[in-house]
């Protein structure tokens, strides 16, 4: 869990994707703090409106440069005019408002609500599963606050899950610190199982996936990838974060799976379903990290080509081991994630440009910005349909469009 300090300039819209940004983080179990000083991440969302705008930001952005421990810029100037902030001289990464909340994470797993309540925000219901995992990441905090697995019922969880859909929602993101080792406190792997029975429950809805450490899916993955095919309601979507391509650096991180059971995993999901999507995590500077485990990184990463990825730049956690490690320095992490950055901007460009001239059957789960409305695909894939009005959309519906265009993050599309 990290603390973040946050500052928003400019317009209605960085405002309201600040707001978004902050939800996520608290859902995630992160602290907001008064100061940049107290921080773990500070984040700073751009406006670049006017030169003297520009100006303004350059000079804060060197501010918090000075006084937080790690920096991320986002909104208008840094998705714009990237390049200001490097010449600059600032050690800063720049990310999309929508990668902010996982850019935080520095890879450790998201931390549910103490009660561990389902939530509805929108027509989005979010279920958590259980809380805990079997993990022990040398590099995580979380583990101190959640423990070891605790698995409700499978029926307790379908009821939950009932009434979310009975509320309204379209749908339901399955959450936990670990979704694949759901059940295994009991001496079972009963995550295939769970999703079956809640793609049973009565409704027109789609259900997504959260995180599940490679280990764990490894274990179930036949299974699994039989559930994703045979439920229309699962997006076909998945996300194991591996961290590394290394297997010394995974070993450094007691991360509990090998390179090769990444791989088997993705080569079982590629057999049972032909358009999907694979979300993984990389870790930029672990204090292990050898330049040539991070050239098995690239590697990796250029390999599997996963349709979504989240780079963090690795800094020190409070009570972990890696935060007893002597660390890479500044220079060097920063390097190296701009290197896995630049690849899988690369990677994901590729992807939703392969989308455009396709027709998509989509959900639309969020208002957007000026009169836009964002949809999820099949695969979870993410597509923004512009002037929403004239076609009457709205969160909740449902509808085929034409992808007409793309950005790196995301699909741009047009009802048909």
């Amino acid at each position: 869990m990290a603390r973040y300090h946050i500052e928003t300039y400019g317009c209605t819209s960085n405002r309201g994707e600040s707001r978004e940004i902050e939800r996520r983080l608290r859902d995630a179990g992160h602290h907001r703090v008064d100061g940049p000083e107290d921080a773990d991440v500070a984040i700073l969302n751009t406006c670049t409106v006017v030169e003297t705008t520009e100006d303004r930001m350059l000079r804060r952005v060197r501010e918090l440069d000075d006084e937080a421990a790690d920096l991320i810029v986002t909104g208008c100037m840094a998705l714009a005019q990237g390049e200001a902030f490097e010449a600059a001289g600032v050690d800063a990464r720049i990310r999309h408002w929508d990668e902010v909340p996982e850019a935080v994470g520095n890879g450790e797993c998201p931390t549910t609500t103490p009660d561990a309540e389902p939530v509805l925000d929108g027509v989005i219901g979010v279920l958590p599963i259980a809380r805990g995992c079997t993990s022990d990441c040398s590099y995580c905090i979380t583990k101190q606050a959640t423990g070891r697995i605790d698995s409700p019922p499978i029926e307790a969880n379908v009821e939950k899950a009932r009434a979310l859909v009975h509320a309204g929602a379209k749908e339901l993101r399955i959450t936990g610190q670990d979704t694949g080792v759901y059940g295994w406190d009991d001496g079972e792997q009963r995550l295939p199982e769970l999703l079956d029975r809640i793609c049973a429950i009565d409704g027109d809805f789609r259900v997504r996936v959260g995180m599940a450490n490679p280990k764990g899916v490894h274990m179930i993955r036949d299974d699994l990838a039989r559930a994703y095919a045979d439920n229309e309601e699962l997006y076909d979507f998945i996300h194991v974060p591996v961290q590394s391509g290394s297997n010394a650096v995974l070993g450094d991180m007691r991360r509990q799976h090998q390179v090769s059971e990444f791989r088997e995993v993705v080569e079982t999901f590629d057999r049972h379903l032909d358009y999907w999507t694979l979300s993984t995590d990389f870790i930029a500077g672990f204090p292990t990290e050898t330049e040539a485990d991070h050239e098995q990184s690239l590697d990796l990463l250029r390999e599997v080509r996963p349709e979504k990825i989240n780079v963090t730049r690795f800094s020190k956690r409070p009570n972990t081991d890696a935060a007893e490690m002597k660390g890479l320095g500044g220079q060097t992490k920063k390097d190296r994630s701009s290197a896995l950055t630049d690849l899988k901007m690369e990677v994901m460009g590729e992807a939703y440009g392969a989308m455009v001239g396709e027709e998509r059957d989509v959900l639309v789960v969020r208002e957007g910005t000026e009169d836009s409305v964002k949809c999820r695909d099949q695969a979870y894939r993410q597509i923004v349909v512009p002037d929403a009005d004239e076609y009457g959309l709205e969160p909740g519906d449902f509808a085929t469009v034409e992808v007409t265009g793309h950005n790196t993050v995301y699909a741009v599309g047009e009802p048909v």
